[in-house]
């Protein structure tokens, strides 16, 4: 376990800002600890100092996981983001979907979100935008990127891709075996 690099530091922070913005920091320093990234095995961790001390007892062989991963790096060095950094990011998100309840089954089995499916969607929301995907009760689902603007949502027809599938809490079910 080892801390980022600045280009890796860099490549990650870009695309958590996609999702929550300057809130990056707040992750960071947070009221009950300071808390830091750690990169093992090509997967970045989020973890509390405290417990990294901890952890400089165990060897690196032995070591499997520790803290919260927040994604992997992929051969060609880019960061993929995965749902178990969802419960981080929701509280902090900029921009984000509500679906109706017909809609969630069909993003929860990974499918896009259709104009048919979309309850809510945060003002000004830009083309391309990172957003946090809620049900009408609020509660975080996954995340995805906004295939239109707010105002293109409104116009399109009820078939229309609003909202490409990035990562859903269906994931824990489909992907158990690779969510270590």
């Amino acid at each position: 376990m080892r801390p980022l690099t600045d280009e890796e530091t860099k490549t990650m922070f870009e695309k958590l800002s996609k999702y929550i913005g300057e809130n990056i920091k707040l992750l960071i320093d947070r009221p009950d600890g300071t808390y830091c990234f750690r990169l093992h095995n090509d997967r970045v961790y989020y973890i509390s100092e405290k417990i990294l001390k901890l952890a400089t007892n165990i060897s690196r062989d032995k070591l499997i996981s520790i803290g919260t991963c927040f994604g992997k790096f992929t051969k060609t060095h880019q960061f993929r983001l995965h749902i178990t950094a969802l419960d981080f990011l929701a509280p902090y998100a900029k921009f984000k979907v509500w679906l109706k309840p017909g809609g969630e089954q069909s993003f929860l089995y990974g499918n896009h979100i259709m104009k048919s499916g979309l309850g809510r969607i945060t003002e000004n929301t830009a083309q391309y935008q990172g957003v946090v995907v809620y049900s009408m009760a609020d509660v975080p689902l996954g995340f995805g990127v906004a295939a239109k603007n707010t105002q293109e949502c409104r116009r399109v027809d009820p078939m229309s891709i609003v909202v490409f599938h990035q990562a859903d809490i269906g994931e824990y079910i489909r992907n158990e075996d690779m969510l270590t």
